[in-house]
């Protein structure tokens, strides 16, 4: 169980049209990184953004950028986004060949290295590599497109990497990606969440700064009304 944790306004559900503001909201925001979904069309049936706006977000974020790649052949590109600013760079176990090898490239760029499950890929295929990695960023959507509802059966999945997070005595962050909102960021932080990627419900808000302070502020013992 963490109470310690971090938030992660997913910038894919940013106004694209006025980036620099929201980006600004987030800098004097309560939120620890920003979370950047790359999408290619082949992994994902969506297109993001890529280098040109991991540029923009690079010389004007004041907190570490959170690079999610779901795309194919991810190998082929992390030099690339470590340099267009990536401090944690995740790629997806079902996109990686070769992922010990991947996860041990992301390191030698210096960036903290995860893996992301897709919502049907088990948890126990962790087990010959969670200790090499920093965060498991568990898909609780399928992965493509924002505002999606949250699938329940990502609280069972929490506790699984928990499990093997106390069997091999690491501390791997568990990060939480896709229906992430105040109606269920108790219980994801009981479960045992440590990141919380929040996109629609962030930016959709009324006043996202305060949904955000809401999430930091949220607790495993609190109910929100």
């Amino acid at each position: 169980m963490n109470t310690n944790h971090l938030v992660a306004p997913s910038v894919l559900a940013a106004n694209f049209g006025n980036l620099s503001k929201d980006i600004q909201m987030v800098n004097k925001s309560q939120a620890d990184w920003f979370h950047v979904d790359i999408m290619d069309g082949r992994f994902v049936p969506n297109i993001s953004f890529g280098f040109p706006i991991l540029k923009v977000l690079k010389e004007q974020a004041q907190k570490p950028l959170d690079v999610h790649l779901m795309i194919v052949e991810p190998e082929k590109y992390l030099e690339q986004f470590v340099e267009a600013g990536a401090s944690v760079l995740t790629v997806h176990y079902e996109a990686c060949t070769h992922l010990h090898r991947t996860i041990g490239a992301i390191k030698e760029l210096g960036a903290k290295a995860g893996v992301a499950l897709n919502p049907h890929t088990p948890v126990s295929l962790l087990d010959n590599i969670i200790q090499d990695i920093d965060l498991v960023c568990l898909m609780s959507v399928n992965p493509g497109f924002g505002g999606q509802s949250f699938i329940e059966n990502t609280y069972k999945k929490i506790y699984e990497v928990r499990a093997l997070n106390e069997q091999y005595n690491t501390q791997t962050l568990i990060e939480i990606d896709g229906g992430v909102g105040l109606k269920n960021v108790n219980a994801l932080l009981k479960a045992g969440a440590s990141v919380l990627v929040a996109g629609s419900s962030v930016f959709k808000s009324d006043n996202p700064t305060l949904t955000i302070e809401s999430l930091k502020k949220s607790s495993p013992n609190t109910l929100m009304v």
